[in-house]
């Protein structure tokens, strides 16, 4: 499996994302959206960064579960209840997002949304891996 994060000079410099991803290998893993659920299915935490931080390692659970990694992200999107409260901890999350995935970005967007299926949710991440083994049995 490879991925080529791709940064040109022509854009405006990413922080914390790559502008496009170019990826090869034999298995494609769909991430379902995940949110601040622990495992009784109630939402903990009561900040975006509480909330992203769990989020965030819900995703890599279910990725590491199908046989991924962190490097192995192709396309992450992050939507949230409440963009300006995301941006002012931008900083923060990044802090999180290379403690808990490492420094390989992957092609990123951040969406705002009204709500999301969750009322308590604030964050919610979705997206895919590319993969070379063979899956788990």
């Amino acid at each position: 499996m490879s991925l080529h994060r791709h940064n040109p000079a022509e854009l405006s410099p990413p922080a914390g994302f790559s502008h496009a991803v170019t990826a090869t290998g034999t298995r494609l893993v769909f991430l379902a959206g995940q949110t601040a659920l622990d495992q009784q299915g109630k939402i903990v935490g009561d900040t975006l960064t509480e909330q992203f931080t769990t989020a965030l390692g819900n995703l890599l659970t279910a990725l590491r579960h199908a046989g991924g990694a962190p490097a192995d992200l192709a396309r992450v999107t992050v939507y949230t209840t409440d963009v300006d409260d995301y941006r002012a901890h931008a900083p923060e999350l990044g802090r999180i997002w290379r403690r808990l995935a490492g420094r390989d970005y992957p092609a990123m967007a951040v969406i705002g949304v009204v709500r999301l299926w969750d009322e308590q949710a604030r964050v919610e991440l979705d997206g895919f891996a590319v993969l070379d083994e063979p899956g788990p049995a």
